[in-house]
């Protein structure tokens, strides 16, 4: 039995991603979808997540980094890619012979672009962030800069810092940067007729129609995970990954046992326990020892003691009757129940984005659908 068993992987599913992507291409009405893919499709492979997209009606691609546009080149992706990150070195040469576009924010950047052989750069304008792009006073700078270069201007863009708080106190404020990016998208549009405005996030193409402008570049609604940090279902979203184990080893355990490094856990019965040989080396999070729940048999069990480097230990409690070589979800559905990327982020003090990130290599991943 163990021999036919995985050690440990993540299943994506192809069909609830396309899915997802069509729901989002429905929010975003009139304005054209791009499927950000950066970080190997936030943890669940840019090359086949891209090609699902695409083929599900996003119409351009976004990364970080000239490296992971060149994956997607050379694997025949030849839909526009926009690389969001900066650029240094041989980067700019890189860029070039890749036929992608970028983004600008400094006056440096367009001469550098042209000089370099590429054919376009997006205008990032600082409405709030506080990160990337020109702020209002460089504003006029930049396009200065962009016009003497010669290079084409392909877009207009910002990024909203708080998108995702749909309904809380920091609400406000994605108000104010849309009606501050409005307006200066307005008052650029004559300088650069050609240029398509984009700003909205999954959050934003979600939560406001008025967001979408010509282009939306949407990343983690696109795998099923909420950018709300709630139920994916309530936006109309399908989870995408799901990673599933197996119990390696099934023990009784006497009354006062400690399991784990540090006996951080010790029973209070006597119980069955199982290992399960997932851990932290994989991206399951040593924090959530004794702090979450895997899925055997259709329920929920606890997960005890320290999260080792390459296995963790679950109570399956005095009457299990789990066998090794028995599927554990660590993380989406079985039976009725489902461990979502937002329930982890949420034990875990922190987003949904490093759930399905973290995922390392060492995990393969299975395409279905």
């Amino acid at each position: 039995m163990i021999g036919t068993v995985e050690r440990a992987h993540a299943r994506i599913d192809l069909a609830a991603l396309a899915a997802n992507v069509r729901r989002l291409a429905q929010a975003a009405g009139t304005a054209r979808l791009m499927a950000v893919v950066k970080a190997d499709a936030y943890g669940h492979g840019s090359v086949p997540c891209s090609h699902v997209a695409i083929t599900a009606g996003a119409r351009a691609l976004g990364v970080h980094t000239v490296a992971e546009a060149e994956q997607l080149r050379d694997d025949g992706l030849h839909v526009p890619i926009l690389v969001m990150g900066p650029l240094t070195g041989a980067e700019w040469a890189r860029a070039a012979a890749t036929g992608v576009e970028i983004v600008a924010w400094t006056p440096e950047a367009p001469a550098a672009a042209a000089a370099a052989g590429i054919r376009a750069v997006h205008l990032e304008l600082d409405s709030g962030m506080g990160r990337l792009g020109a702020r209002p006073e460089d504003v006029a700078g930049l396009c200065d800069a962009a016009r003497a270069s010669g290079v084409a201007v392909a877009g207009i863009m910002t990024h909203f810092a708080t998108a995702d708080d749909r309904e809380g106190e920091q609400s406000g404020f994605f108000r104010e940067q849309l009606v501050r990016f409005r307006a200066a998208a307005a008052a650029l549009r004559d300088q650069f007729p050609d240029a398509e405005v984009h700003a909205a996030n999954s959050a934003a193409t979600l939560r406001d129609p008025g967001a979408a402008f010509d282009m939306v570049r949407c990343g983690i609604a696109l795998y099923g995970c909420s950018p709300f940090h709630d139920a994916p279902e309530r936006d109309g979203l399908s989870p995408v990954m799901s990673v599933v184990s197996y119990l390696a080893m099934v023990k009784t355990i006497r009354s006062r046992d400690s399991v784990g490094y540090g006996r951080t856990w010790r029973t209070e019965r006597g119980t069955r326990l199982g290992l399960v040989p997932l851990g932290y080396g994989d991206g399951y999070a040593r924090n959530l020892g004794n702090n979450a729940e895997v899925l055997v048999g259709g329920r929920r069990v606890p997960v005890v003691g320290a999260v080792s480097m390459d296995q963790l230990t679950v109570d399956l409690g005095p009457e299990s009757a789990d066998a090794v070589g028995a599927p554990v979800v660590a993380l989406g559905v079985q039976g009725a129940d489902r461990i979502t990327a937002e329930e982890l982020a949420a034990r875990r003090g922190t987003i949904n984005y490093e759930i399905t990130c973290a995922v390392g290599p060492r995990v393969p991943r299975v395409y279905v659908g």
